[in-house]
């Protein structure tokens, strides 16, 4: 148990937490609030969160201290691509929850503005794959030099 749980893991956690709320909360503004289709208010929630989670996970979570353009290209190139793999599988999710089965029309709860319909649950099921996947990549992306 305490291969799994270090400070690494707690870490990727916490910030995963906060990359996760950034997500949710840009996807929730433009999906719900502004009426943006589910992939595009997922494209925007994604950058947003992308950032983010490239500085916490090379400062904070893996510790990779070196700015040099040798290093950081390629941590950078290898983060994005990775992450747009991960992002590529839960657009297919959401493309498929929207508008093939047309899962938004369920609506699973609802508390003032806020809305879980099916599309939003997808997600939530599609973002949990996705932070085991990122963290996999992450080992390998930020791996000790």
């Amino acid at each position: 148990m305490k291969k799994f749980i270090n400070k690494e893991t707690l870490l990727y956690l916490i910030f995963g937490v906060m990359t996760t709320i950034i997500n949710y909360s840009v996807f929730f503004l433009c999906y719900n609030l502004q009426n943006i289709p589910s992939t595009i208010a997922n494209i925007i929630a994604f950058v947003a969160a992308v950032i983010f989670a490239y500085l916490v996970n090379k400062i904070f979570v893996f510790e990779s201290k070196s700015w040099k353009p040798a290093v950081l290209m390629p941590e950078i190139l290898q983060f994005l691509g990775t992450r747009i793999f991960s992002f590529l599988l839960e657009e297919a999710g959401l493309f498929i929850s929207d508008n093939l089965l047309k899962l938004g029309r369920y609506k699973l709860f609802t508390y003032g503005t806020f809305v879980l319909d099916g599309v939003t649950f997808v997600k939530i099921v599609l973002s949990i794959a996705v932070v085991i996947i990122n963290y996999l990549f992450c080992k390998w992306i930020f791996k000790k030099k």
